[in-house]
């Protein structure tokens, strides 16, 4: 190697330190070129950065069939929030594909013209979560913090992060930030089996969890609203198909000849969800289209 390929070796590595200490993104944020936007952080550095989300789904609230209930706390919870009143923080758990990412980014469309703003955080950067706060707190815009599809295993350090900023920080959470989590796990922790044996029985037949149990459920119970979601029917399940096929412009001669094709695909996948619905319309018209 030459002297020449040791300087230039040693100054890549040199530029390569710099710029790990350097903010991800230095340019100053368009507040205004979405209504949504994705935390990045880079590996390797300090911080990260809000990116706006330049395509954003359509989806809203009436395109949400037989979750009548939980649309409503939703919608409730999200509309305090927007007009500056008291509002919790929500879990969202239950059977895949019946709604809860969909109930979100419908509340989003449905509030955003009043102000109302989307951070999704991927679960490995939940530690990021007191600067994302810092850098709206001071925004007139009101903000949820969306977390999908969020569990974590053992020892995983976004799970002490959202504790402490659900409630557990010196630091109020600010009142123009709320955190929506999606799960299929209540606890969003793995329960075992092993779990049992930390119970404890009193004197007077109280039922005491020990403090394996007590980490466990000390997350969820930070969420002043749970938001359970249920498997459809079979019924429920061909509405959801329906609504879905009108959508693509089918008529209603063949939203009905095609039940039983609908179910034969959910049959296939083992789910009659909102999700395998969506995605026999649009096979479906996709084909009666060709």
């Amino acid at each position: 190697m030459t002297e020449l390929d040791k300087f230039l070796a040693r100054a890549e590595a040199l530029l390569a330190r710099v710029e790990a200490l350097l903010p991800a993104n230095s340019r100053p944020l368009d507040w205004d070129a979405s209504t949504a936007f994705r935390w990045r952080h880079q590996r390797g550095r300090e911080g990260g950065y809000l990116q706006a989300v330049t395509h954003l789904p359509t989806i809203t609230l009436d395109d949400l069939h037989n979750i009548g209930r939980q649309k409503e706390q939703i919608e409730q919870n999200t509309r305090q929030f927007v007009e500056g009143k008291p509002a919790n923080n929500v879990l969202l758990t239950g059977a895949r594909g019946t709604g809860k990412s969909s109930l979100i980014k419908a509340c989003l469309n449905a509030y955003a013209s009043r102000g109302l703003r989307l951070i999704e955080v991927d679960k490995e950067d939940l530690v990021d979560l007191p600067d994302i706060v810092e850098l709206v707190a001071s925004r007139p815009e009101r903000f949820v913090i969306f977390c999908d599809d969020l569990s974590f295993e053992e020892g995983e350090g976004g799970y002490k992060a959202l504790k402490v900023a659900l409630d557990g920080s010196i630091a109020a959470q600010s009142d123009n930030v709320l955190i929506y989590a999606t799960s299929n796990r209540r606890h969003l922790m793995p329960e075992r089996m092993s779990d049992n044996a930390t119970y404890k029985h009193s004197d007077d037949g109280d039922l005491h969890p020990g403090e394996t149990v007590e980490e466990k459920i000390s997350l969820s119970e930070r969420f002043g609203l749970w938001v359970s979601f249920y498997p459809f029917r079979q019924a429920d399940y061909l509405d959801i198909v329906a609504h879905w096929l009108r959508h693509f412009g089918c008529s209603e001669d063949e939203i009905e000849a095609s039940s039983h094709e609908a179910l034969q695909w959910a049959l296939q996948r083992g789910s009659r969800s909102g999700r395998v619905a969506w995605q026999f319309a649009k096979d479906h018209a996709g084909r009666s289209a060709r």
